[in-house]
């Protein structure tokens, strides 16, 4: 692989398959920067698409850092790209992929993903609390079944004897 430097951040190029990787840093750092993302599409519109070669096969592929195979992932749960991500390196990238990631972002993809995310968590949210009551319910009635039943057994505990006492 290839260093090369993005507008201010550092990647490094496959020169075979012009695939990137990114490390953790760099990747916030365009995800987070619009003028990063600009440079990003700058250099995306001005790259040759002839020679490149569509593969439906899916292949696992190492970090280049630490060997491991890395996990393919739908950036955002929704952006319809598939990225190689190794959580303790950074990501791998197939050629357009950063491109078409930082399209994504711009055109507000990564913001929507992120309320959904909220509003999700909100409702599981709102379900576990649910659930909480509907316990604490099912505790309380059994307590005051429980303390009635304590009552109950003094009361049927006196009418045995009498029983006892008036058949003897």
């Amino acid at each position: 692989m290839n260093p090369i430097v993005l507008g201010a951040t550092p990647l490094n190029e496959c020169s075979r398959c012009e695939g990137l990787w990114v490390d953790i840093r760099s990747f916030e750092k365009i995800c987070a920067e619009r003028e990063q993302q600009s440079v990003v599409l700058g250099v995306a519109s001005r790259a040759p698409t002839q020679g490149v070669r569509e593969t439906s096969k899916v292949k696992y592929v190492p970090c280049p850092d630490c060997s491991q195979l890395m996990n393919r992932i739908n950036f955002a749960r929704c952006s319809g790209v598939i990225v190689d991500i190794c959580k303790g390196h950074g990501t791998w990238f197939d050629r357009d992929e950063l491109s078409r990631i930082v399209a994504f972002i711009r055109g507000g993809g990564l913001e929507a993903a992120r309320e959904r995310d909220k509003a999700e968590l909100r409702e599981e949210q709102r379900r576990l609390l649910e659930q909480q009551a509907a316990a604490e319910t099912r505790v309380s009635t059994h307590f005051r079944r429980a303390m009635d039943d304590d009552r109950r057994i003094p009361a049927i505990a006196a009418a045995r004897g009498l029983l006892k006492f008036l058949m003897d």
